[in-house]
């Protein structure tokens, strides 16, 4: 079983930065595709963006392109979401997730996968 452990949330102004950070216990074929998710107070759970942690493919959703970076660190089993240019409308939980699948064209479609952190909160005024 994989945990998975998100840190580096806080309050910030419009126009500032975060990263979070998400420490997964390993690295292993569960986590071949790692996410992120945010979900704002009565609204659906969203996909930000993904990346392939075996050939670092990435993917973002359009509200955040030009913005937001996900990267990873191999050797600390970490994968971090840099957020610039933050927007109130960024506020909410954000969420880490792992799948053993690709990250595909579905990469936002939280039922693929089966690890979740905790959540971190954002929020942006």
């Amino acid at each position: 079983h994989v945990q998975l452990v998100e840190s580096g949330g806080g309050s910030v102004q419009a126009g500032g930065s975060l990263r979070l950070s998400c420490a997964a216990s390993r690295i292993t074929y569960s986590t071949r595709c790692m996410a992120w998710f945010r979900q704002a107070p009565g609204k659906e759970r969203e996909g930000v963006t993904a990346i392939y942690t075996t050939g670092g493919t990435t993917d973002y959703a359009d509200s955040v392109k030009g913005r937001f970076s996900i990267s990873q660190d191999n050797a600390k089993n970490t994968v971090y979401l840099q957020m610039n240019s933050l927007k109130p409308e960024d506020t909410a939980m954000y969420y880490c997730a792992a799948t053993p699948w690709s990250c595909g064209g579905n990469w936002a479609d939280k039922d693929k996968y089966g690890h979740w952190g905790q959540g971190t909160q954002v929020t942006v005024s």
